[in-house]
């Protein structure tokens, strides 16, 4: 008796369910009448983005249409190419007006002729190796995200879809040795990068960029530590793992964590060229002597008083030594 109740309890709950489904299988049925073709009820449960039946395995396979690749999308050629766009011609713009008022700034007092070291070798093979990696990514993330509105107009679709794949393959090699670059140039500049009193009087004069003014600082002024902080070490760091990620794709990460990565990558790639274009400004035509400095590692005695004449009475102080900070590093004469 019991087993006769138990199957009509069953019998009564698939009746139940046939009756409430009949109403939406008569609907549907109905409107493939009126409107043939019509998959609207298929196309709305795919594009909600919720995992379906398929015979492959994997993350994310039972998903054919993720609506947030369309945020991303919108994101990516909407917002950041407009306002990153805006803020790199901004920066670009106030260089050349700077420029255009002070020109490029020379010594006061005449060069004495008498070198100091100021970068050693490693100092000058660990820059120069971050600086050209830095620019092969520059240039190829900047035709990557700009190239589409500016470079396809007048290169044309097949020229630039080269122009792009080569980009691409450079940006995507090039990223892991500037990040290992990065890391060798923290170990080897992070000692003479810490705060010190004499940052405080360079912040009150904006480092006599406005007036001209003498401002006495160490080996390095408070604009190269905020660039060593920010600039390398922190916007450096941030732009190299988001660009690890998406490097890397086949450690299961979603679409999700592959778009959330490309929005950081390209946020902080733009804002991390902004401050370089300062950078590269001042240790170029901005400050003469600069560029000669990374080059050839040594500076004219004038040159070093002008703009670090604390790190030279350092070395007076402390007696002859190698290049940097007074207790293991000091400027020496050649």
């Amino acid at each position: 008796m019991k087993v006769i109740n138990m199957f009509a309890a069953v019998a009564l709950l698939v009746f139940a369910a046939a009756a409430a489904a009949a109403p939406s299988a008569q609907e549907q049925a109905q409107r493939q009448m009126q409107q043939p073709f019509n998959n609207a009820p298929v196309w709305g449960e795919v594009r909600s983005g919720e995992a379906q039946s398929t015979t492959m395995r994997g993350i994310e396979t039972g998903v054919l249409i993720q609506p947030g690749g369309q945020t991303w999308r919108e994101l990516r050629n909407g917002p950041i190419v407009l306002y990153g766009g805006i803020l790199l011609c901004v920066v670009l713009a106030a260089i050349v007006v700077y420029y255009a008022r002070r020109g490029t700034l020379r010594l006061k007092e005449p060069e004495t002729g008498r070198k100091l070291v100021r970068f050693d070798m490693v100092d000058r093979v660990t820059h120069w190796v971050a600086a050209v990696s830095f620019c092969l990514l520059g240039i190829t993330g900047l035709t990557l995200l700009f190239g589409k509105h500016l470079l396809l107009p007048l290169l044309g679709y097949e020229a630039f879809s080269w122009l792009a794949a080569i980009g691409k393959n450079i940006h995507n090699f090039t990223g892991p040795i500037f990040l290992l670059s990065i890391v060798v140039m923290f170990a080897v500049y992070v000692k003479d990068n810490f705060w010190q009193a004499a940052d405080a009087e360079w912040i009150a004069h904006a480092g006599g960029l406005v007036r001209g003014e003498h401002v006495p600082s160490h080996r390095f002024n408070f604009g190269e530590k905020v660039w060593f902080w920010l600039g390398v070490s922190g916007l450096g760091l941030v732009v190299s793992l988001s660009g690890f990620v998406l490097d890397f794709p086949n450690f299961e990460q979603g679409r999700f964590v592959m778009q959330a990565a490309n929005v950081v990558h390209v946020v902080g790639a733009v804002l991390f060229l902004a401050m370089s274009f300062g950078h590269i400004y001042m240790g170029t035509v901005g400050v003469a002597g600069a560029y000669e400095a990374m080059r050839d590692g040594t500076v004219d005695e004038s040159w070093a008083k002008e703009h670090h004449e604390l790190w030279v009475r350092e070395a007076r102080a402390a007696g002859a030594g190698a290049q940097g900070a007074p207790q293991d590093a000091k400027p020496r004469a050649v």
